[in-house]
C-alpha cells in the first residue's frame, strides 16, 4: 500500500485507468455519471441487511474486485449480503432511487468478468442465501436459494437415487444461482442439457425492485417463457432469489472409458465417429498433451504420459445398453488409431479420471504464469479443422495453447499460455484469442458456449448478431431494468438502444487497455 490514505490511492488508480471507450455504430459513445455510494446509502443498506451484511472497507471490497477471470478487475463501492428475497428487493429499490449500479454475484467462479464492478456501485452477493427449501421427489424437483453450492444439491438427494445434472467444472464451489444466471454447462450436459433445461421456475427481483414469479413446478405454463429469458441473463435483468430445478433418477449403470491417441486430430475424428454411430454419451471430453502433462504433474489422474490427446467417454443408462454402447465406442476409438483404451474399474478410478478433467484449468498453472481462456463453439464435425487452426495460431503467436474441451458438443476451452512479465506476450495472447474466436465463427460457431458473455466477450457479440438482434435485446432489457442499472457493462455491448454508456465513478476499475 502506498504512503497515503486508501481514498487517495483509489483516486490515483482511477486516474490511471485507461478504459477504452470504443465506438458504437460509427458514433462515439456518450457517457453519464452515476451517483456515488455515500455514507448515508451505506447506513441505509445496514438498516436493511444488518451491519454484518455490509462490506464497505477498502480491504473487504477488494476481495470482490474480480471473478475467476482475474484479467478484469473492478471493486464495488460496497458489498451487500442479504439473507432473504425481501432484503434483496429492498436493496435494489434503494439503489434504484439513488441511481447506483447493482452488481449481482454468486460464488464468483465465473470466467467472463461478469461478477465484478467496472462502474462501482453496490454488489449484491447471495452467498448467505444457501438453503434447500424443498425437495419434491414425487415431482422430481427441488427449490433452493441461489447461493446453494451446485454439488450440495446432488449430495442431498443421491442416497434417494437422484441427482442434479448440470455439472460445471466448478460445481464444488459454484452456486446454482450463478449457474442459472450464466446458463452454465459442464461435461455431462452433452446428454442431459445445460442449466436452462433443468430450471423449472425462478423467483426473481427485477431491476425495478419487483419480486416476480417465473415458471414453476407445473410444466407447459401458458404465456411467454420468461424463465427462459431470465436464465442466462447474467444479472442484467435482475437477481435470482429462488430456483426450482429438475432432479433426475440416477442411472442404473455408468461406464467411463479413457482412450489415448497420438494426436488431437485423431481424437477429434473419433468423436465424430462416436456421434455418427448414434451413441450419445453422458460426457465426451478431450484433453491434449500439454494439459495431460500438467494434470499428471499436479494431480496424478492416471492419464497416459506421452499421449497426444485423450478422450474421456462416459456412458450411462440401463446396464445392457450401457455395456453395449461402451463396447461400440471402444471399437470406434480403435478404428481411429487409439493407442490405449481403458475402462474405469470402479467408482474410485472413475472419480480420479474426472478429478483430472475438472481441475485441468488449475493444473495449467504448472505450465505458465498466466493464461487466457476461450469458450467458443464450433459444429462438432468441424473439430479436426479447428484443432488444425488452433495449432497454426499457436505457431504464429509463439505461445503454447493447451486444449481441454467438451468434444461432444464442440465447446472449446483453449488456454493461451503467456507470461505477463515478458514484454509483448500479453498483446500476442490477446491477438491469438481474437484469432481463435474469429476462426470458430468462420466455421459456423458461436462466441461463447457455457461461460456466458460478461465483460470478456461483450465486444464480440456484433460479430454474431445483426443490428436488429442487438436492438431487440436492448429493448427487452429495459422492460426489466429501465435505467440499465443492473450489472452494467455486461452481456450486451454499448449500443444506441441501450442508452448512454456508464461513466466509471469513484474507485479505479478495469486495467489499462481493457476493452469493455
Amino acid at each position: 500500500m502506498p504512503d497515503s490514505s486508501p481514498q487517495e490511492w483509489l483516486r490515483r488508480q482511477s486516474r490511471r485507468a485507461n478504459v477504452r471507450r470504443g465506438r458504437a455504430q460509427g458514433r462515439r459513445l456518450r457517457f453519464k455519471v452515476l451517483m456515488s455510494v455515500t455514507p448515508e446509502l451505506i447506513r441505509a443498506l445496514e438498516r436493511i441487511v444488518g451491519p454484518e451484511g455490509v462490506v464497505a472497507t477498502l480491504e473487504g471490497r477488494l476481495t470482490y474486485e474480480c471473478d475467476m477471470h482475474t484479467f478484469y478487475k473492478g471493486a464495488p463501492d460496497a458489498v451487500c449480503l442479504p439473507t432473504s428475497t425481501e432484503q434483496v428487493a429492498s436493496v435494489v429499490r434503494l439503489c434504484l432511487e439513488a441511481r447506483v449500479p447493482v452488481v449481482p454475484r454468486g460464488s464468483g467462479t465465473g470466467l467472463i468478468g461478469g461478477a465484478m464492478a467496472p462502474h462501482g456501485g453496490v454488489m449484491v452477493s447471495t452467498t448467505r442465501m444457501n438453503r434447500i427449501l424443498d425437495v419434491d421427489l414425487p415431482n422430481r424437483c427441488a427449490t433452493v436459494e441461489p447461493g446453494l453450492i451446485n454439488l450440495w444439491l446432488t449430495n442431498a438427494v443421491k442416497e434417494r437415487g437422484y441427482f442434479f445434472a448440470p455439472d460445471p467444472s466448478s460445481q464444488m464451489v459454484s452456486s446454482i444461482g450463478g449457474n442459472a444466471s450464466t446458463n452454465a454447462g459442464g461435461p455431462h450436459c452433452l446428454k442431459y442439457g445445460i442449466t436452462v433445461n433443468h430450471v423449472l421456475g425462478l423467483e426473481f427481483v427485477s431491476g425495478t425492485g419487483e419480486v416476480l414469479s417465473l415458471g414453476g413446478k407445473v410444466q407447459d405454463r401458458p404465456g411467454y417463457d420468461l424463465t427462459g429469458i431470465a436464465v442466462g441473463s447474467e444479472g442484467t435483468l435482475g437477481i435470482v432469489t429462488k430456483v426450482t430445478v429438475r432432479l433426475l433418477h440416477a442411472p442404473e449403470a455408468v461406464k467411463t472409458i479413457l482412450a489415448a491417441f497420438s494426436s488431437i486430430e485423431d481424437a477429434s475424428e473419433a468423436v465424430s465417429g462416436i456421434i455418427a454411430a448414434g451413441i450419445i454419451p453422458a460426457a465426451l471430453e478431450c484433453l491434449d498433451e500439454p494439459i495431460i502433462r500438467a494434470i499428471e504433474e499436479g494431480i496424478g489422474a492416471g492419464y497416459p504420459k506421452g499421449a497426444g490427446a485423450v478422450l474421456l467417454i462416459e456412458l450411462d443408462g440401463p446396464r445392457a445398453e450401457t455395456e453395449s454402447q461402451a463396447r461400440r465406442a471402444a471399437e470406434i476409438c480403435r478404428d481411429h488409431q487409439a493407442l490405449e483404451i481403458r475402462v474405469a474399474r470402479d467408482d474410485a478410478e472413475r472419480a480420479l479420471l474426472w478429478k483430472g478433467r475438472k481441475e485441468a484449468a488449475g493444473a495449467v498453472g504448472r505450465l505458465t504464469p498466466n493464461w487466457l481462456l476461450q469458450d467458443a463453439v464450433v459444429p462438432r464435425s468441424k473439430l479436426p479443422q479447428i484443432m488444425r487452426e488452433v495449432a497454426a495460431i499457436s505457431r504464429r503467436s509463439g505461445l503454447v495453447i493447451a486444449n481441454v474441451f467438451h468434444a461432444g458438443d464442440g465447446n472449446l476451452h483453449p488456454l493461451i499460455c503467456y507470461d505477463d512479465r515478458e514484454p509483448g506476450q500479453l498483446e500476442r495472447a490477446v491477438r491469438a484469442n481474437e484469432e481463435l474466436l474469429r476462426a470458430c465463427l468462420a466455421l459456423g460457431g458461436s462466441v461463447t458456449g457455457e461461460h456466458g458473455v460478461g465483460v470478456d466477450k461483450v465486444k464480440n457479440l456484433s460479430l454474431q448478431y445483426a443490428e436488429a438482434d442487438l436492438t431487440f435485446m436492448a429493448r427487452l432489457r429495459r422492460v426489466f431494468d429501465p435505467l440499465t442499472l443492473m450489472n452494467p457493462g455486461k452481456l450486451l455491448p454499448d449500443h444506441p438502444a441501450c442508452g448512454e454508456a456508464l461513466q466509471p465513478s469513484g474507485t479505479g476499475r478495469l486495467p489499462g487497455g481493457t476493452w469493455v
